[in-house]
């Protein structure tokens, strides 16, 4: 495994790009270390190696965002368990690999479905923040572990952040909203029930979420 790890530092050093390094510290995306390798590049480097539960492991302990990226692209999530994705959630480093693994691995899980519905019910915001991208990636994905969830539950807990202090938090609690809105017209007229209050509130950014809301839903409701 010391030498698949050696190899594939040699990689993203050849790939290294400087100046996106730079700019995504520019914007707040603060590494250890970080090589500036766009995503379609890093799906390249991945399809060099079988995925592999133990190099996905080592990769995840690295402190390279290209790195823990790729362990989210190369950790077979037949092998992966409910005990590694608790331990996952409490080490992102970013929001970038929040994403990143909610996409590349959390939402092929046959327990996607658990993963939710206890995250979205957390008391931790790491977890449930996880829990909303999470949700977002499966009915973006289309999964079957949608019908596991309970979504009446999900969307008031989503609604509940919707007024929460954390940018980051808004941002994926709406976008858990819009995407559900799109299962069926029943979901999304039940959120723009439950959001129906926003609809003249003397707060903008309240009025705002409920005016986005509808116009996602217009094509469907």
């Amino acid at each position: 495994m010391d030498e698949i790890l050696r190899s594939i530092r040699v990689d993203l050093r050849r790939s290294m790009n400087g100046d996106v390094s730079k700019n995504m510290r520019d914007k707040g995306l603060n590494y250890y270390i970080n090589f500036g390798i766009d995503i379609m590049r890093l799906r390249t480097l991945s399809k060099r190696h079988e995925p592999n539960s133990e190099l996905a492991s080592l990769l995840w302990k690295q402190q390279p965002r290209e790195l823990k990226i790729l362990a989210s692209m190369l950790y077979p999530p037949q092998d992966f368990t409910i005990e590694d994705a608790e331990q996952w959630v409490n080490e992102f480093p970013t929001h970038e690999i929040r994403e990143q693994v909610c996409m590349n691995l959390f939402q092929n899980l046959s327990f996607a479905d658990t993963l939710v519905s206890q995250w979205v019910n957390s008391d931790d915001e790491e977890k449930r923040l996880t829990g909303f991208w999470l949700m977002s990636r499966l009915v973006i994905s289309k999964s079957d572990c949608i019908s596991k969830i309970d979504l009446s539950n999900v969307t008031d807990k989503a609604i509940a952040e919707l007024k929460t202090e954390s940018y980051f938090m808004r941002i994926a609690a709406h976008n858990t909203l819009k995407f559900m809105g799109r299962i069926s017209a029943d979901v999304a007229n039940e959120i723009l029930a439950k959001v129906n209050h926003f609809k003249n509130a003397a707060n903008v950014e309240e009025k705002e979420l409920y005016d986005s809301l509808s116009f996602e839903f217009a094509e469907i409701i």
